[in-house]
């Protein structure tokens, strides 16, 4: 596995995004779904391993801290993409001087119980905000 961490500047919504992203229900992630070739907002990077997008990573900074989402292809997960994507998240917002990083799991996601508990044991805190 070679994971390469690209920025895409300015992101547009693409097949990829589409697949990765956009294949969950509608209302469980806070992007997408847009029209093929839209400009999305935040800051946008893609992981791809041999030349094949595995996942994404997105920083939206607001006032010093920022919401991420980590996005990872169904047939690439349980390889580390989710913690590569994480720690390269990570080095952007501390490259960027933002001091908090939060991810909101909404209530609809469908593995919303596990993904919090995965992001739990990465070094976030779980809360429960109307």
């Amino acid at each position: 596995m070679r994971l390469r961490w690209i920025r895409e500047s300015p992101a547009h919504w693409d097949d990829d995004k589409a697949r990765i992203v956009g294949g969950e229900p509608p209302g469980s992630l806070p992007v997408g779904p847009h029209a093929s070739g839209d400009l999305i907002p935040g800051d946008w990077w893609r992981v791809e391993d041999d030349g094949v997008v595995v996942g994404y990573g997105w920083l939206d900074p607001t006032w010093g801290d920022a919401e991420v989402l980590l996005a990872v292809a169904p047939e690439a997960r349980g390889r580390g993409i989710g913690a590569f994507v994480l720690d390269r998240l990570e080095e952007e917002a501390r490259s960027q001087g933002l001091n908090y990083l939060f991810n909101v799991v909404p209530d609809k996601h469908p593995r919303r119980e596990a993904v919090t508990a995965w992001l739990v044991a990465h070094r976030f805190k779980a809360s429960h905000e109307d």
